[in-house]
Parts: C-alpha cells; structure tokens; sequence
C-alpha cells in the first residue's frame, strides 16, 4: 500500500470526508454545516478569522490586536447600541482602545451589506459582535412568531456569511458563547441561545482561522 493509500484508508477509518475547503464528519448530520463557497489556496489565506469566548475573556481585545497586524486600511464595524449607562461605558471603553486612523461603522441592522460596502476597496473588517447584533435583530423583529423570527434571522446570518467570504479583503468576526452555561428559563432566551450557537457554527465552518479566548489566552482552534 503507498502512502496515499494509507491516508485514504486512515481517513476512512477515522470516519472523515474531505470537502474542498474544510473537513466534516461523514457521519455527521447536525451541528455542521457545509462551505457554500470556494477559493484558490492564495484567496484562503487568513482572510477570514473567527475569534469566539466568553463575557470578558479577551476576544475583542486579540480580535483588534490581529487587525492592528494587517495591512491596509481598517473599518471597525460596532454592532452595540448604547441603550443604558453601562453599555455607554462598554462602548467607550472599546472606542479607547481603537486606533485614530480606524474608521467606525455603527450598524444593528444591514450588516452584510456593511461589510460588503466596507470591504470594496480592500483591506480589513472587523465585527464586533455577531451576539450583539443577533440581540438587537431579535428584539427588533418581535416574538409574536418566535419560529418565524429565528428563521428570518438565520437567513440574515447566512448573508453575512456569504459577505464575509466573498469579500475582496479580511474580515475578523467577533462573537460570543452562550451555551456553556445553564439552560435559560425561558423561550425567548433559549431562541437566542440556539440562534446564536448555529450561528458561531456557520461563520467557523466559513472561516479560515477560528479561536476560542479562554480567561484573555486565544487558542487557535482552526
């Protein structure tokens, strides 16, 4: 058997299929979703990173430490909206650790027009955060039809992903997990859990590096 044979056979064994972007369980039929896009290895080249963690675990601060390193112009796209005294002190707090030469796009809708309109010339991205702006895309659409308003908001995450990878720049996504905690005790704050959990999923299985931030250390998980 020649060594290409023996990877066939240990991929096999280990139940794994290759796709032509990342790799899935075979076996797998939940909880992993399919690349809807290609690129050369040149294009593949970190130009997409997802940067996940819990509350105050680092991420935004490393997410902006990886922008500070590219090249080229950077757009910081802030999904927060200062609705009370202590997300005004949060979004300072991020403000004041930005760079002057960055340019500021505040968005809680529209976001994957945002990046392809921040994105035309080239250059860097960076979204802060997914969670937020799926929170403020919940509360906007109401809870009369829950079912309908998860089903509208993911296809809306299915856009941004798609921006995100066919974008002529960079883009570093920020996001958080929610589901490492207890189970919420009620509906609408399990919708947002499981919207927010298929979400981190579709943009990781899109993204060309990913890293969970635990306790301000970013572990490179892809």
């Amino acid at each position: 058997m020649d060594s290409s044979q023996a990877n066939s056979s240990r991929r096999e064994w280990l139940g794994w299929q290759e796709y032509p972007f990342f790799q899935l369980p075979a076996s797998s039929e939940e909880g992993f979703f399919r690349p809807f896009f290609k690129r050369s290895e040149m294009e593949r080249q970190e130009r997409m990173i997802f940067v996940t963690g819990g509350a105050r675990s680092g991420k935004s601060a490393f997410a902006e430490r990886l922008a500070q390193e590219r090249d080229g112009a950077v757009t910081y796209i802030a999904t927060a909206a200062a609705g009370d005294e202590e997300m005004r002190a949060r979004i300072a707090e991020h403000r004041r650790r930005r760079p002057e030469s960055w340019r500021t796009v505040e968005l809680d809708s529209g976001l994957a027009a945002g990046v392809e309109s921040a994105l035309a010339g080239g250059g860097t991205v960076l979204v802060d955060c997914l969670t937020v702006y799926i929170s403020n895309r919940l509360l906007a659409q109401g809870f009369i039809d829950v079912q309908a308003t998860i089903e509208r908001i993911e296809r809306e995450v299915d856009e941004i992903a798609g921006a995100c990878a066919q974008a002529d720049g960079s883009v570093i996504v920020v996001s958080n997990e929610v589901g490492m905690g207890i189970v919420p005790g009620n509906s609408l704050s399990r919708a947002f859990r499981d919207i927010a959990g298929r979400a981190n999923q579709r943009m990781a299985a899109g993204a060309d590096e990913v890293y969970l931030c635990v306790s301000g250390i970013p572990v490179k998980v892809k």
